[in-house]
C-alpha cells in the first residue's frame, strides 16, 4: 500500500466541476429508485437539474444518441449518473468527451455528508465490495454496529438510499453496500475501512473486460484511514490492497476460514478470533493472544439444510467483523451482532417441502461464482437446478465443469437459455436438461417450477440459482425469488 496523494483527474474522467455545486448546471442520468433519491436531494441544492432517462415519461430527454446527448452536456457543469449508465452510455461518453465530471450516487453522498443540521461530525463510512456476498456481509455489520449499541444503517446498493442516508443527522457510522458501478465513477471517499470479499469475472458487458472490473472494485480501498480487509483465499484482493494509495496508517486485515496468521482474522477449530485489533500486555506483536469474536454456533441460523455453516459464510462475518473492530467495536459486540442476524431473502431460503423434495430459493446468487457456492451447498442429495438469465458477459464452464456431480437434472430460463444449455451439454451430457421456451415470459417460472417437479426424486431439491441476472424476464431478482416462491406453493399444495 501507498499513502493517498489526494484526488486528481484520472481516466475516469475529470473530477471537479468548474463551478461550485450551488452554481452547477446538473444532468442527472437516470430516474429509478437511485435516481428519484438522488433528483429529490439534488433539485433544492443546485443551480438548475435535467433529467435523462429512457423510461420515466416525466423525464426531461429520453432516448439521446451520441449528438443529442452531447448537445445536452455541452451546457452542464456536472453529470450524476444512476449504476445503470456504463461508461459507454451515449450520455456517459458525451461527458467524458467534453471534459464535465461525473459522479455516482456515492461520490455525490460523499461530498454532501458534511451538510447534516445538527451533526457535529458526519457518519463514519464502513464499504464492502465483492463479486458475492455484499448484502450479506454488509448486513451482518449493521447488525454488529447496533450490537454495539451504534445508531447505523446498511445502505448503499442495498436498504436505504445512501445519498439521503449521509444527510441523516441521527445516524454515527454507516454499512455501505459498494457495487463495481458505483465504484466507478467515484473519486474522493475516503472510508474508514473497506473491504473486497472475493473478484469473480461479472458485469463485463458494463465494464469491458476483467481487468476493467477488477481494478473498480479495488478503488474502495483508496484513500482508505484505518484499515483495507482482504481475503486471505482471493490473492487478487491482497493485491489490489497493495495497489491502493491510502493514508498514513492505514493497514492491510486479511480474514480466513481457517487459522489466522498474526495480522489477520480467522477460524480455529469452532472460534471466530481476531488476531489483529487486540494484543495482550506481554504479545504486543499478536503472535500468541487473540480475541474470541464468537463461534459457530453464533451462526448456526445460516446454515445450510444439513445444519453446515458454509464456508462462504463464515467469511463474511470473518469479512464483517473486521470492519467492526477496525470501527472500535467491541469483541462482545461482534459476537452479539451475528447471534442476531437472520438470512438475507431470496438466499439459501427453503419455500416448501413436498413429495420428499425441498424446493430452495437463492434467487440471489446471480452470477456463477454465487450459483457454485449454493450448490456446493448441497452435498448430501442431488439438486434440479433451475438457472438462466443475463450472463453479463460471463461463462458457464467452469461452473457446470466443477458442480455436475451434485446434480440430477437442470431446467434452464432466460431470454436467451443456449448458452447455458449448450454448456451443460457439454459438460453434463448424462443430466437430461429442460429448456424452458422464453416466448412467455409471463409464466416461465410456472413453467420452470412444474418441469422440475417432474424430474426430482424423493431427497432431491429444486434448487433455484440462476448464476444470471433477473431483468431478461423479471424485474429484480427479489421479484424472481417472489415468483418462484409463491409458484412453489401454488404447485405443490395443488398437485
Amino acid at each position: 500500500m501507498t499513502e493517498a496523494s489526494g484526488p486528481a483527474a484520472d481516466t475516469y474522467g475529470a473530477v471537479e466541476p468548474r463551478v461550485p455545486l450551488a452554481d452547477a448546471r446538473v444532468v442527472l442520468a437516470g430516474l429509478g429508485v437511485t435516481g428519484r433519491s438522488l433528483q429529490r436531494v439534488l433539485a433544492p441544492r443546485v443551480a438548475s437539474l435535467v433529467t435523462v432517462d429512457d423510461q420515466a415519461d416525466d423525464a426531461d430527454h429520453s432516448g439521446l444518441d451520441t449528438t443529442a446527448a452531447a448537445g445536452v452536456l455541452a451546457r452542464a457543469d456536472l453529470l450524476v449518473a444512476s449504476p445503470g449508465f456504463a461508461p459507454h452510455h451515449p450520455v456517459v461518453a458525451a461527458a467524458l468527451a467534453a471534459g464535465v465530471p461525473v459522479w455516482s450516487e456515492v461520490e455525490l453522498a460523499w461530498r454532501l455528508r458534511v451538510d447534516r443540521l445538527g451533526s457535529a461530525e458526519p457518519a463514519r463510512w464502513l464499504g464492502i465490495t465483492g463479486s458475492n456476498g455484499k448484502t450479506t456481509t454488509v448486513e451482518m455489520l449493521a447488525a454488529i454496529l447496533r450490537a454495539a449499541g451504534l445508531r447505523t444503517a446498511a445502505v448503499g446498493n442495498v436498504g436505504r438510499s445512501l445519498v439521503e442516508a449521509a444527510l441523516d443527522p441521527t445516524l454515527d457510522v454507516l454499512a455501505v453496500e459498494l457495487s463495481s458501478f458505483q465504484l466507478h465513477f467515484t473519486h474522493t471517499m475516503s472510508l474508514e475501512a473497506g473491504a473486497v470479499l472475493n473478484v469473480s469475472p461479472d458485469h463485463l458487458d458494463w465494464h469491458g473486460s476483467v481487468d476493467a472490473y477488477t481494478r473498480d472494485k479495488g478503488r474502495i480501498y483508496e484513500r482508505v484511514r484505518v484499515a483495507c480487509v482482504y481475503n486471505v483465499a482471493d490473492r487478487t484482493t491482497e493485491e489490489l490492497v497493495r495497489e491502493a494509495d491510502v493514508v498514513e496508517g492505514a493497514r492491510a486485515v486479511g480474514f480466513a476460514a481457517g487459522a489466522p496468521r498474526p495480522g489477520d482474522l480467522g477460524l480455529v477449530d469452532d472460534v471466530l478470533v481476531d488476531r489483529v485489533f487486540h494484543a495482550a500486555d506481554d504479545d504486543p506483536d499478536r503472535r500468541r493472544s487473540a480475541a474470541e469474536l464468537g463461534t459457530l454456533a453464533d451462526l448456526e441460523q445460516l446454515g445450510d439444510l444439513a445444519g453446515v455453516v458454509p464456508t462462504h459464510i463464515v467469511a463474511d462475518a470473518l469479512a464483517a467483523a473486521a470492519l467492526a473492530r477496525a470501527h472500535g467495536v467491541p469483541a462482545a459486540a461482534v459476537r452479539d451482532g451475528l447471534r442476531s442476524f437472520g438470512p438475507s431473502e431470496h438466499r439459501i431460503q427453503r419455500v416448501a417441502d413436498a413429495g420428499g423434495v425441498t424446493y430452495v430459493n437463492d434467487s440471489k446468487a446471480t452470477n456463477s461464482h454465487a450459483a457454485a457456492a449454493s450448490l456446493a451447498g448441497f452435498a448430501h442429495g442431488t439438486v434440479v437446478w433451475i438457472a438462466g438469465g443475463l450472463a453479463k458477459g460471463a461463462t458457464f464452464d467452469d461452473l457446470v465443469a466443477s458442480r455436475a456431480d451434485r446434480l440430477r437434472a437442470a431446467v434452464v430460463i432466460g431470454a436467451d437459455p443456449g448458452p447455458l444449455a449448450d454448456t451443460l451439454a457439454r459438460h453434463a451430457p448424462q443430466i437430461p436438461v429442460v429448456v424452458v421456451d422464453p416466448g412467455d415470459t409471463g409464466t416461465v417460472m410456472r413453467r420452470a417450477v412444474a418441469a422440475a417437479r417432474d424430474l426430482a426424486q424423493p431427497g432431491d431439491t429444486v434448487l433455484l440459482a440462476p448464476a444470471g441476472a433477473s431483468q431478461d424476464q423479471f424485474a429484480s431478482y427479489a421479484r424472481r425469488g417472489e415468483e418462484f416462491a409463491r409458484v412453489v406453493r401454488e404447485l405443490t399444495t395443488t398437485h
